[in-house]
């Protein structure tokens, strides 16, 4: 049971980036971000009234309400980077926050690392360093999309340590998520309001035509990344949770698998490298979680 809704997390989780990341390349990266958190919102807001979540409301949802302030600064960056690179290197690039970020918080607090997550720091840092592979004939990873993509990955890091923070059962994950995506609304909706006062459309070329288009797609990215915290949740509950993490940490190769299918994606054998270095070094360090 853990290990199947473990799996149906990656496959949620990777196709959702991908899906994200083929948004933003038709579609400002603020639009694809605040429309598919609120459909998203919109989903969650139901779950919340059919288990009655509302009751586990009290102070710890701050923290649900700082993530959903971090949330679309990380998406967007994400979105950018898998957007402007190649998403075998951005995905596993940026699934590394989400353990690493964690962890730093548990070492503050006065936890040590075991021998698998300081191996998984090493193996993930040299990863990084290899991901944007060497400037051959133009074809390295740009800094740009390295910087945006080590951005989300920190983003993506603080929400998950702020959102376990936030909740201890399941019913009031999905309140605190449904806190989490009101806030990534508003939070994205105001950088989207002020984008356009500068001049960027919010649409994109074919106006709202073209929006309601991507409607189905934007949908989906908003409710497959709350299914995968649905059976995330479930795959912690029903068994070890050092299992589910590294399980639902393989999410990074549905989305390269999916480039690789879709765009026809290739990476040089470095880049291929650094990626596959750097989502082992993930896997460990959820191993010894």
């Amino acid at each position: 049971m853990t290990a199947v809704f473990a799996l149906a997390t990656s496959l949620l989780w990777g196709l959702a980036d991908f899906g994200g990341g083929l948004l933003t390349r038709r579609l400002q990266a603020l639009t694809v971000v605040v429309v598919s958190q609120t459909l998203a919102a919109l989903v969650l807001g139901a779950i919340v009234v059919a288990t009655g979540g509302w009751r586990e409301a009290g102070p710890q949802l701050w923290f649900a309400v700082g993530a959903g302030v971090v949330g679309p600064a990380a998406m967007l960056c994400f979105y950018r980077a898998l957007a402007l690179g190649p998403m075998g290197v951005v995905s596993p690039l940026a699934s590394i926050g989400t353990v690493l970020v964690p962890l730093g918080v548990g070492i503050v607090a006065g936890e040590r690392p075991g021998l698998l997550q300081t191996a998984g720091m090493v193996v993930a840092v040299v990863g990084v360093l290899l991901a944007g592979g060497p400037r051959i004939s133009g074809a390295s990873v740009a800094r740009q999309t390295i910087v945006l993509t080590l951005v989300s990955a920190l983003g993506f890091g603080a929400v998950m340590a702020l959102i376990s923070e936030a909740s201890t059962t399941v019913t009031g994950l999905f309140l605190a998520l449904f806190v989490q995506r009101v806030c990534n609304v508003a939070v994205g909706g105001a950088a989207l309001y002020a984008s356009v006062r500068r001049g960027t459309p919010a649409l994109p070329d074919g106006g709202l035509a073209a929006l309601r288009g991507s409607l189905p797609a934007l949908a989906f990215v908003g409710i497959a990344d709350v299914a995968a915290n649905g059976t995330y949740a479930i795959a912690a509950q029903n068994g070890p949770v050092t299992m589910a993490a590294v399980l639902a940490s393989l999410y990074p190769v549905v989305t390269a698998l999916a480039a690789l299918g879709v765009l026809k994606e290739r990476l040089q054998a470095i880049q291929t490298a650094g990626a596959s270095l750097a989502l082992v070094g993930t896997v460990l360090l959820a191993s010894g979680s």
